[in-house]
């Protein structure tokens, strides 16, 4: 059963940012995250885990949060972020 929960799995790893750019969350490969607001480089930090196209997010302090992938926006409780995608 483990494989068709990985196959369905959305990939998430990468920079996603706000639409001001306030606020960049890093998902990183290893299930951890970093996440910036303005000047604050690291302003939380902590791992997440996918299951299918939802995120679970626990910050290094307890925090917990939610996140959904649609459409390719990730909507992180309050906050819409888009995949921050690299000039060629």
């Amino acid at each position: 059963m483990t494989g068709a929960i990985e196959s369905t799995r959305v990939d998430v790893v990468g920079m996603w940012v706000t639409a001001d750019g306030h606020i960049l969350q890093e998902l990183l490969p290893d299930g951890r995250y970093v996440e910036a607001r303005g000047e604050r480089r690291c302003a939380y930090t902590g791992r997440y885990t996918v299951t299918g196209s939802h995120l679970d997010y626990v910050d290094d302090t307890g925090f917990t949060a939610t996140g959904d992938l649609q459409d390719g926006v990730l909507h992180h409780e309050h906050l819409v972020l888009h995949r921050e995608r690299k000039s060629s």
